[in-house]
């Protein structure tokens, strides 16, 4: 149905964007060691989909790569140990999501001990796409580009919907977040024999690596390394959100992921570069995903870094880590400025989605005042928005209640990119409000079904 892409020769028009401030000072940085934490925290909730069951009590040890939490859920993946000492507690505990979720906290032995089980898994390239798929599980592999789904589940589409494009994700467009950048950079080779896995596993025609064109030395890099594989590596226009996934689908393909669709409906699978270089070291080591690269960043920390940091450490000992704050505290950012989540305390744990912390001093933020929703109809929103949706209306519906007017103007489709928050001239919290009235419009949704239920007599 749908036929790879042989030599991409132009771009389609991607409607929308915004060209936000860059800040990648970290960029330069090579990728170093974080701390050895004393304890680790471990939330059985790392990705999207049912939550993990403890595997491990209080009081039993544990070595580096042991599996301590797993779901009998499709859509969800294992949790392991990231350091080898005792379960000290299984306590609901503060999650970067802004909820409390059921976590393992290990006092870690300094040790950093190895479990027996952890071994390479087999040549993949001699395995079936189906053996692939069930060790990549096992290895409690997630997209590592921030939504942290299932990555068994998203290399398993339906029959029906052949995969032609493969497209390893680059970009990295959100401001300040670098990690990706150096992975491309430190782990090309890494990052292309993940991809030719994936490849396997999906049966797909052919792989594009795509890459925002002001990274010149991760596009240098990757085409030296995918040079002799048949791999495109290819140099994106750089602007915000390149990297959301149908806006690249969009972009490098043509192609339009349906409304509520998935990017399989239009033969495609993308997979971000962190997630092609974990897949690639599981098979090379066996080691499951118990860390990941983090950018430390922003004016409020002493110290700007990429940290390998092990999964379960505490945001506030990776700061302590990069010199401590700087200045008044101000805002602690989980990830990127444009889609990160604002914490309220820095004890909380780096999981599998922790692609940043950003770190800003109070006075440099720009607070505004707690009002009512205030819109001056000045169209920039609609003008910038990815998505093709009217921001303006569904804020001011999620601002009042009025959640069965947000199906209507397809506020599901809103990927949260933050282009209209940053363009409105009111600075109205209009992500806020997409959140808010998503969650509304599924409460309401589900009460009528408990209603027609219980009319029903079911």
């Amino acid at each position: 149905m749908f036929g790879i892409i042989d030599n991409i020769k132009k771009f389609y028009f991607t409607r929308g964007s915004i060209h936000p401030k860059q800040n990648k000072r970290t960029a330069p940085i090579m990728v170093f060691p974080g701390p050895n934490p004393e304890k680790v925290t471990i939330p059985l909730l790392q990705h999207t989909g049912a939550t993990c069951e403890p595997l491990v009590e209080v009081g039993d040890r544990v070595l580096v790569g042991q599996k301590i939490g797993d779901s009998e859920a499709y859509v969800s993946a294992p949790v392991h140990s990231s350091v080898s000492g005792e379960v000290s507690g299984i306590i609901n505990y503060p999650h970067p999501t802004g909820r409390d979720v059921l976590s393992i906290q290990i006092v870690s032995d300094g040790m950093n001990e190895l479990s027996p089980d952890i071994k390479p898994p087999g040549d993949p390239f001699e395995m079936t796409p189906e053996e692939i798929r069930r060790a990549i599980r096992e290895a409690g592999i997630v997209g590592l580009g921030g939504a942290a789904f299932p990555t068994h589940v998203k290399l398993a589409p339906p029959p029906e919907k052949p995969i032609s494009t493969l497209i390893i994700n680059g970009a990295e467009c959100e401001p300040y977040l670098t990690a990706d950048h150096r992975l491309m950079i430190e782990r090309s080779e890494d990052i292309i024999r993940g991809a030719l896995i994936i490849k396997r596993v999906l049966g797909a025609e052919g792989v594009i690596i795509a890459i925002e064109g002001n990274k010149r030395d991760a596009i240098q890099r990757m085409r030296e390394a995918g040079q002799n594989e048949g791999i495109h590596v290819v140099a994106l226009p750089t602007r915000y959100p390149m990297g959301a996934e149908k806006t690249l689908i969009r972009t490098l393909t043509g192609r339009e992921v349906p409304s509520g669709g998935l990017p399989s409906d239009v033969g495609v699978v993308v997979n971000n570069v962190g997630t092609a270089a974990a897949i690639c070291e599981f098979f090379k080591k066996g080691m499951p995903l118990v860390e990941r690269i983090v950018t430390v960043c922003g004016d409020g920390v002493a110290g700007n870094a990429n940290l390998r940091v092990k999964i379960g450490t505490l945001v506030k000992d990776i700061i302590d880590f990069c010199g401590g704050y700087v200045g008044k505290k101000g805002k602690l950012i989980l990830g990127g400025p444009m889609m990160g989540l604002a914490q309220y305390t820095d004890t909380i744990p780096v999981i599998k989605g922790t692609s940043g912390i950003l770190v800003l001093r109070y006075e440099n933020l720009f607070v505004k005042e707690p009002a009512h929703f205030t819109c001056i109809r000045c169209g920039r929103c609609v003008r910038h928005c990815p998505m093709n949706l009217m921001p303006f209306a569904i804020g001011m519906y999620a601002d009042v209640g009025i959640w069965d007017k947000l199906e209507q103007y397809n506020v599901n489709d809103c990927i949260e990119c933050g282009c209209c928050a940053y363009v409105c001239p009111t600075k109205n919290p209009l992500v806020q409000l997409m959140k808010v009235g998503k969650e509304g419009l599924a409460r309401r949704k589900k009460k009528i079904e408990e209603l027609e239920k219980a009319v029903s007599g079911e």
